[in-house]
């Protein structure tokens, strides 16, 4: 099963002229959560500008709590069909909950504030849900390459390795590439208590599917990330991922558990066939996930201990009554 970042977009004129002849007139909305980055959303917003359905969209730009918060409020007022709401920094999870709950459409797509949306990419997402998809989820592409960019890249759908329930074509897809009905979103929001862009769309894709939504393949549908990538900003993304998969495997009620050792001893082949330094920094990056998810663990230890000895301070006071 291909992940989803792993076609290359196809360049058929033909499959635009018929798909937009098929997309019926329902209104989209387009998502974009944003931080403190006005330069990477004026690219964003431009492309969104430039969609093929552009006067069948709207776009819900939400500022996370930015510094820069003026920046950001001039890039989107430069855009006629797009609006501005503001949070206080809750994270991309939320951001995406209120940026969807106030947008209109039927169809509700999401990005991030650092990728430029191909021309024909809401147009590929919507169809994909106009043939009966619950979700949809296209290509992404890295702006860098070598082994920085592969092995990011390998890391990042790893999860779509997992062998995908019946009607849907992978188990995980990234939220800054992928769509969904509004019937969907409103039964499996975004889970707002992950507080940083690791896990959530993870998260939100096993809820998706464990509840019988389907999550499609729209391939051509591409989106190119402008991924400032450096191997102190990756191996920090890594501790993150692995904050996030603590929070996966151990953060619901019924634990999740890891894949079988063949899954993994599979990705780790994967990233020595794609080169020795691609495989030395895949190891590098399950390192840095398995520190992560150590320090979430005591994290998490801290926690629970701090709360009991309140719990039982509480009812000796209640039984002293």
């Amino acid at each position: 099963m291909a992940s989803p970042s792993s076609k290359l977009c196809s360049a058929d004129p033909s499959l635009h002229e018929e798909t937009t002849t098929e997309l019926a007139e329902p209104l989209i909305s387009v998502v974009v959560p944003t931080r403190d980055r006005p330069q990477a959303l004026r690219r964003c917003m431009e492309a969104l500008s430039a969609q093929t359905v552009f006067d069948r969209l709207e776009v819900v730009v939400v500022d996370d709590g930015s510094l820069a918060a003026d920046e950001v409020a001039a890039v989107v007022a430069r855009h006629a069909r797009a609006r501005l709401i503001r949070r206080s920094g809750a994270g991309p999870a939320a951001a995406r909950n209120a940026g969807a709950r106030a947008a209109h459409g039927s169809f509700l797509c999401f990005t991030d504030d650092d990728c430029a949306p191909g021309a024909d990419w809401v147009e590929r997402l919507v169809l994909a849900l106009q043939h009966g998809a619950d979700a949809a989820a296209g290509t992404t592409m890295l702006t860098r390459t070598g082994a920085l960019a592969e092995a990011s890249d390998l890391v990042l759908y790893a999860p779509a390795a997992v062998p995908p329930p019946d009607g849907s074509d992978f188990l995980f897809a990234a939220s800054n590439n992928i769509a969904c009905t509004r019937t969907a979103f409103d039964s499996v929001p975004f889970d707002e208590s992950y507080p940083n862009a690791a896990g959530e769309d993870r998260e939100w894709c096993a809820q998706l599917t464990a509840m019988g939504f389907s999550l499609r393949s729209a391939p051509d549908a591409c989106v190119v990330h402008h991924h400032d990538l450096t191997l102190r900003s990756f191996l920090k993304q890594q501790v993150r991922y692995g904050r996030g998969a603590f929070r996966f495997r151990r953060g619901t009620v019924e634990r999740r558990p890891l894949e079988s050792p063949s899954f993994y001893t599979a990705l780790l082949r994967q990233a020595f066939a794609k080169g020795f330094g691609v495989g030395l920094l895949f190891c590098a990056a399950q390192a840095a996930t398995a520190a992560g998810f150590a320090d979430a663990w005591r994290t998490s230890r801290r926690e629970s201990r701090s709360v009991k000895p309140a719990s039982s301070a509480s009812t000796s006071r209640a039984g002293g009554r």
